[in-house]
């Protein structure tokens, strides 16, 4: 137990311990959502010269699943859940388009990938300084949120025949991520949920 964990679980109300209990019972949850992220990565990472459309492709499936994780986060967090509602349906939406429309998805794609990444990384970063209080390893978010901006400006300046190959990887590498900081938030959880216990 965190310096962090003991602080935060001594400020909560009842109500919130109560939340906080309920939430630490799905760690497992965030550890499926890990391994299923690091797999994916790697499935990705095997591609090096992939077509336009397996990677429109690729990019539909993951959104598909980032919008099935949203939609299981948001049963466990009722105040913000109209928020993760809404994100997991459009992710999912989005990624079935782009499944039926592959090549159009590349293509788009490749175009707002240094966007794209840098609205990613800004997320990871605020999110990170968020946790700050209640979590020691906020410095995992920040740390990746800091990789996915160098990657945002990295893919914003290379050429549309660079960015079939930068895709692959970057998007490989954005799983990766994702799949490391899922795994430290389920050993978290789990660790809160035991001091609660």
């Amino acid at each position: 137990m965190t310096d962090a964990d003991d602080a935060l679980l001594a400020t909560a109300t009842p109500t919130e311990r109560e939340a906080i209990k309920r939430l630490s019972s799905f760690w497992w949850l965030w550890l499926v959502f890990g391994v299923v992220w690091i797999v994916v990565a790697l499935v990705i990472l095997q591609f090096s010269n992939s077509s336009y459309a397996l990677i429109g492709i690729m990019i539909g499936a993951m959104f598909i699943g980032a919008g099935i994780q949203y939609m299981a986060i948001s049963t466990l967090l009722p105040k913000w859940r109209w928020v993760w509602m809404i994100l997991g349906a459009l992710l999912i939406i989005w990624g079935v388009v782009a499944i039926f429309n592959p090549v159009s998805t590349f293509n788009a794609f490749a175009d707002i990938l240094g966007f794209v990444f840098l609205l990613v990384a800004f997320i990871w970063i605020v999110q990170a300084f968020a946790e700050r209080g209640h979590n020691d390893m906020w410095w995992l978010g920040l740390i990746s949120g800091t990789l996915m901006l160098v990657i945002a400006f990295i893919a914003a300046g290379s050429d549309v025949d660079v960015k079939a190959n930068l895709l692959v990887l970057f998007v490989g590498l954005w799983a990766l991520m994702a799949g490391l900081v899922d795994l430290v938030r389920a050993f978290q959880l789990h660790h809160v949920g035991e001091k609660l216990e």
